[in-house]
C-alpha cells in the first residue's frame, strides 16, 4: 500500500467572472460539491470562496491528477447547478484554475485563507487576487 499525502490548493472561477456564487448559491453548491467529492473518494479539506469563484484545498489521490479531480468538481457541479436551475443565466466554470501544492506547514494558513474568503474579497478582487497568485507561484498567465 502507498501512504501518500499531497495536499493542493485550487482556485477556479466562474465563466466571465460572472457572481453567481450569492452567500446562499454558494453554501448549496459547496455542499454539493463536498457531498459528490466523498463519492468520488475525493478528500476536501476546506472549501469556500465568493461570488465569482471559489478555493479548495483537497488531498490529491494517488490515481487521480490534479486536472481530472478538478473536471470531476468544476464539471458535475456545474451540471448539478444547471440541473438544479440554480443561476438564471446558464451556469459555467471557467476554463483555466490555479493549483500548488501546499507544505504541511502552511496548511492551517491556507485552511484559515480559505475560510476567510468574504473578509479577504470585502478588500480585493478575485483578479487582483488571482494576479497575486500567478504572480507568487511564478506562473505564465496565458490569457
Amino acid at each position: 500500500m502507498a501512504f501518500v499525502k499531497v495536499m493542493i490548493h485550487a482556485v477556479w472561477g466562474t465563466k466571465s467572472r460572472h457572481p453567481y456564487l450569492t452567500k446562499k448559491i454558494r453554501d448549496v453548491v459547496i455542499s454539493h460539491i463536498k457531498e459528490n467529492a466523498l463519492k468520488k473518494q475525493i478528500y476536501i479539506d476546506t472549501i469556500n470562496g465568493h461570488t465569482d469563484h471559489l478555493h479548495c484545498l483537497f488531498g490529491l489521490n494517488t490515481d487521480i491528477t490534479i486536472a481530472k479531480t478538478l473536471q470531476l468538481i468544476k464539471g458535475e457541479s456545474a451540471f448539478w447547478i444547471n440541473q438544479e436551475k440554480l443561476t438564471n443565466p446558464k451556469f459555467e466554470w471557467a476554463d483555466e484554475y490555479f493549483a500548488a501544492s501546499v507544505s504541511e506547514s502552511q496548511l492551517n494558513k491556507v485552511r484559515d485563507y480559505i475560510n476567510n474568503q468574504e473578509e479577504h474579497h470585502k478588500k480585493t478582487t478575485f483578479a487582483t487576487e488571482y494576479e497575486k497568485f500567478i504572480t507568487k507561484y511564478n506562473f505564465t498567465n496565458h490569457g
